[in-house]
């Protein structure tokens, strides 16, 4: 990891389509001690798993540039609100996390939080996007509460859901099984969009891949290509609205 929480792949175009992958990391920096496994720290509780590959593999072939985190959700929540209870997560899906309680809140915020969201902010704001892809993960089941997400992605948002409306009747079309705010609402969980793309009327799609199909390089490239498509698509659809 460079000394920067984030990383940005590619150089995008003035009014294009890019990517924010706020858990594209499972790195623990240096004089933090989580108090959990190295086995842990490969569950979906630490990251996203499979979204790196697949934000990379959009930047760097098809066009997509990327902002992406470099740091776990396990340090910091970079796609909660500065506020909240789960910006320094305790527990997750059942797992304690020793090393957070009593954690220095403002110190996190202060190395890691804000710097990414200042730069994204920035970038944003250079590049205009006609479109915003907020890629994260979803576990097939959590051990916690163990259910069926039968779902191979779904499509989170607030209060605009004028891009994804469209994003899932596309992935439909394609033969996806799509899910509209699950296995979880994007009135709850839009951290990220909400300050980044709602407050400023930018279109956006909040993705959710189920973890198990992006979790080698042959299913990242499969929907990474997939999404690049989709995107396209629901930007000149955004067009022509």
């Amino acid at each position: 990891m460079s000394e920067l929480p984030y990383r940005q792949i590619g150089t995008p175009k003035l009014h294009s389509i890019v990517s924010v992958c706020d858990h594209a990391s499972n790195f623990v920096p240096e004089g933090i001690e989580l108090g959990v496994s190295a086995a842990v720290m490969q569950k979906h509780v630490a990251w996203d798993i499979g979204t790196s590959g697949v934000v990379e593999r959009m930047a760097r072939r098809h066009g997509i540039a990327t902002h992406m985190a470099e740091v776990s959700r396990l340090v910091i929540d970079l796609h909660r609100e500065e506020e909240s209870p789960g910006l320094i997560p305790q527990s997750s899906d059942g797992i304690l996390i020793p090393g957070n309680i009593g954690a220095d809140r403002e110190g996190r915020l202060d190395t890691y939080y804000r710097p990414y969201h200042n730069a994204l902010e920035k970038w944003l704001d250079a590049v205009d996007p006609r479109l915003i892809l907020s890629i994260h993960s979803f576990t097939p089941c959590l051990e916690s509460d163990p259910c069926e997400r039968p779902w191979e992605i779904s499509l989170l948002y607030n209060e605009d859901d004028r891009a994804a409306q469209h994003a899932i009747r596309l992935f439909g079309e394609l033969g996806v099984t799509v899910g509209e705010n699950e296995p979880y609402s994007g009135k709850q969980l839009n951290a990220t969009m909400n300050r980044h793309a709602e407050a400023f009327g930018r279109p956006y799609c909040a993705i959710e891949i189920r973890n198990d199909l992006i979790s080698n390089e042959s299913g990242q490239a499969r929907y990474a290509a997939m999404i690049a498509d989709v995107a396209g698509r629901v930007a000149l659809a955004m067009d022509g609205a």
